[in-house]
């Protein structure tokens, strides 16, 4: 059992399904200008040009593009993962000025950012990125400036009484300074991949009761159901809170399903496991493609009463079978470190291993 965020906290997650919270994001006036004294460089020495954090709805696409295609050009080579499509979707909102978050300026360049939005009592980190180059300040220390102000920002908001993030793109512990500081959990976890020229040739058990079905869009409440049963006092629930309820589960599904910022969704290579006998839904797997031939699985979980059978290993054979037949070159996932189970079976499935990253959690 497992989950995946939408990469903006990510992204990837990922994977953090973050967009659909959009609607709110104008949530509140935040506009403050930080470029008095910031001492940037680890040495303790000032940046000899005035650095500025502001509002990141004082700027456009215009300026916000090289930027983003920068970091496009790192997800492609650090996680294998096409963020064009997400980096349009930033671009619209930041045009629409609706994108709550800071921008860190250089003479005129927007060389670093950080957004947010609000879902309810609820806000989400969704993006962290500075540019590194000579001419710039220390990008490591822009980041955990821009990351203060966004944690200052959200546990300041009237209403906000929980914060997640999950920052991919950044190893474990690199930026969580400003997060232990104010009283966030950390989780770390990891991003692994399966080269499918690897995948196992070991025989999967099968099962005469279960039958392994492709996915279709009226598994969406039944599969919900499980979602929830499956995480409840699982780890993973407290790193995303849309597991504790039902309405909370579908919103995490639709977010999966329907909206393009953790991938595209890839039906073909998603499935559901059901009990033949009973006629109930007991488990499922779905899939996003996250570059032409790369496959990324969002979400895996089985009932509590049908684990230790092989029937997570079952729906991920399903699903490598048909990213092999389809030439996909590679399926990554992400689990969290603390889900010892899962982890072994990833290894054992030939996983790899290719980074840690963290999630952070603050209750109010």
């Amino acid at each position: 059992m497992r989950q995946s965020y939408c990469f903006f906290s990510a992204i990837f997650g990922c994977c953090f399904p973050v967009f659909a919270a959009f609607a709110s994001a104008g949530r509140t006036n935040y506009t403050r200008n930080f470029a008095r004294d910031l001492p940037l460089f680890l040495d303790g020495s000032r940046c000899r040009s005035p650095l500025e954090i502001l509002d990141l709805r004082h700027f456009s696409s215009v300026d916000l593009r090289p930027l983003l295609e920068d970091e496009a050009q790192l997800w492609s080579s650090l996680l294998s993962w096409d963020y064009s499509g997400s980096t349009e979707m930033i671009l619209r909102y930041v045009d629409a000025r609706i994108l709550p978050g800071y921008a860190a300026v250089d003479r005129g360049r927007v060389f670093g950012y950080s957004f947010f939005v609000y879902e309810g009592s609820k806000g989400v980190i969704g993006d962290l990125y500075v540019l590194n180059g000579s001419r710039l300040p220390n990008a490591r220390e822009v980041e955990l400036k821009l990351l203060t102000h966004v944690i200052e920002t959200l546990q300041q908001s009237p209403g906000i009484h929980r914060v997640e993030a999950q920052l991919l793109a950044h190893e474990a512990n690199a930026v969580s300074r400003p997060f232990m500081e104010t009283g966030f959990q950390r989780h770390p976890r990891l991003f692994m991949t399966l080269t499918l020229g690897k995948a196992t040739s070991e025989k999967v058990a099968t099962h005469p009761e279960i039958e392994i079905r492709p996915w279709t869009d009226s598994y969406y409440q039944p599969s919900a159901a499980v979602i929830t049963a499956a995480y409840r006092g699982h780890v993973d629930a407290e790193i995303n809170d849309q597991y504790h309820t039902l309405s909370g589960s579908l919103r995490f599904l639709n977010n999966i399903v329907r909206f393009p910022g953790c991938g595209v969704f890839d039906a073909e290579s998603s499935f559901v496991a059901l009990d033949r006998k009973a006629k109930t839904l007991i488990g499922l797997i779905l899939c996003s493609r996250v570059r032409k031939d790369v496959g990324h699985v969002t979400q895996v979980c089985v009932l509590p009463e049908y684990r230790s059978r092989g029937i997570g290993e079952s729906l991920l054979a399903a699903n490598v079978a048909n990213l092999l037949a389809r030439n996909f070159s590679l399926l990554s996932l992400t689990v969290t470190e603390a889900n010892a189970r899962a982890v072994a079976l990833y290894r054992r499935l030939n996983f790899d291993t290719k980074r840690v990253f963290d999630a952070f959690v603050w209750q109010g």
